[in-house]
C-alpha cells in the first residue's frame, strides 16, 4: 500500500441510513453532480439528441400555467404531464436527466428506478408517495419493464404524483441491436402502462454508447501477484474484497444503502471474479455496479473476465436489458485509466 492509499473492505460495510436520510440522498450522484444543459455535447450526426435536449430544457423552465408547454404539460387531466427519454447505452440520457434537476426548481428527486422502488420499500408506499408528492420534480432513471411487480407499483406511483402536479422525467435503456424493433419506450412502455400513457412526451435519443471510447469487453483479468502490485499503486480509498465474500455480504445489506455502502470508494479490487449463476446474486451485483459507476469507481480484478460475470442463460433471460447495462458500465469502470480518459 502507497502513502496515498487507504484500504478498506466493502465486504465490512454496512451503513446505517436513517428512513428521512433515503429522500434526502435522491439526488444526481457525484459523477454528474456538476452537468448541464449547456455541458451536453450533441452529435451533429444525430440530431435527435439536440432535440431531447432542448425539450428538456423548455419543460423543466415550464411554470404549467402559460404558453404551450403550460397547457401541454399543465395540472389538468388534458395533454402529458412529462417526458420520457427512450434511447441505447451511453447516449447521454443520464446527462440531460441529472441537467433537468439541476436546472429546475427545488425541492426535486433523482434517482434510478430501482432506487425508487427500493424507497417504497423502505419506507412504504402511501409515506413515500407523501414525501415525493412535495417535490417540483421527480427524475428516474432506467425505468425498467422487467419485473411486474415493480412496474405496476411504479407506474401507480408516477401516475398519483402526475395527478397531485408534480413534473416527471424518466429515461429507459434499449438495447443497441433493438433499436427500431419492438422498442423499449415507444412499445412496451405506452401498452404495458396504460394509465400513463398520455401523462408522457416521448423522445428518442440515437447514438453509439460514448462509454466504450473504441472498448468492446472488459479489461483483461490480472493474476493475483499482478492485482497485489496494480492494487499497490492506485491512489484514493481503495476497497479490496474476495468477490465471493462480496457477493454474500450484498444479500446482508438492503439496496437502498448500496450507494452509502461505496461512499468515498475511489478504487474496488475484487480477487477471484466467478460467474454469478444465482439471479438474485446478480441483480443485487447489478445494483452494486450501477452505484458504482454513479461515483466512477475504477475497477481491477482477478479470475474471470468481468464480462463472464453473467450466465449465457441470463443474458438471454427476462432482465437482459439490465445486464448489458451493467456489462456497458463494467467495460467503462475496468478500462485503464489512459483509456478511460
Amino acid at each position: 500500500m502507497n502513502a496515498e492509499q487507504t484500504l478498506t473492505s466493502l465486504s465490512e460495510r454496512n451503513p446505517k441510513v436513517a428512513p428521512e436520510e433515503l429522500i434526502a440522498g435522491l439526488v444526481p450522484p457525484p459523477q454528474f453532480e456538476n452537468v448541464s444543459f449547456a455541458s451536453y455535447r450533441t452529435d451533429p450526426a444525430q440530431p435527435s439528441q439536440a432535440e431531447a435536449r432542448n425539450k428538456l430544457e423548455e419543460f423543466v423552465a415550464d411554470d404549467r400555467s402559460t404558453g404551450f408547454f403550460g397547457k401541454l404539460f399543465g395540472k389538468g387531466k388534458d395533454g402529458p404531464k412529462g417526458v420520457y427519454l427512450d434511447g441505447g447505452y451511453g447516449v447521454g440520457k443520464t446527462h440531460l436527466l441529472a441537467s433537468a434537476w439541476h436546472a429546475n426548481e427545488k425541492p426535486a428527486t433523482f434517482g434510478t428506478f430501482v432506487e425508487y422502488t427500493n424507497l417504497v420499500g423502505a419506507l412504504g408506499f402511501v409515506k413515500a408517495r407523501d414525501d415525493l408528492k412535495e417535490m417540483k420534480l421527480v427524475c428516474v432513471d432506467e425505468f425498467e419493464l422487467d419485473d411486474p411487480g415493480d412496474t405496476v407499483l411504479m407506474s401507480r406511483l408516477m401516475r398519483e404524483l402526475t395527478d397531485a402536479g408534480v413534473k416527471i422525467i424518466a429515461t429507459s435503456n434499449t438495447l443497441p441491436g433493438s433499436l427500431g424493433e419492438g422498442r423499449f419506450a415507444a412499445q412496451d412502455f405506452l401498452r404495458e402502462i396504460q394509465a400513463l400513457a398520455d401523462q408522457f412526451e416521448v423522445y428518442r435519443i440515437d447514438g453509439q454508447d460514448y462509454r466504450h471510447r473504441g472498448l468492446t469487453a472488459p479489461a483483461e483479468p490480472l493474476t493475483p501477484e499482478q492485482l497485489d502490485e496494480a492494487a499497490a499503486q492506485l491512489p484514493g480509498t481503495v476497497a479490496r474484497d474476495e468477490f465471493s465474500t462480496l457477493l454474500d455480504h450484498l444479500a446482508t445489506v438492503h439496496p437502498s444503502k448500496y450507494g452509502r455502502m461505496v461512499d468515498g470508494i475511489d478504487a474496488a479490487v475484487w480477487d477471484d471474479v466467478r460467474t454469478i449463476d444465482n439471479e438474485s446474486v446478480a441483480l443485487r451485483f447489478v445494483a452494486l455496479v450501477d452505484r458504482l459507476y454513479d461515483r466512477d469507481v475504477r475497477i481491477i480484478n482477478s479470475g474471470e473476465r468481468l464480462d463472464k460475470v453473467f450466465t449465457e442463460e441470463s443474458l438471454a433471460g427476462g432482465y437482459r436489458k439490465k445486464y448489458m447495462r451493467c456489462l456497458s458500465r463494467l467495460t467503462a469502470l475496468s478500462a485503464p485509466e489512459a483509456d478511460a480518459g
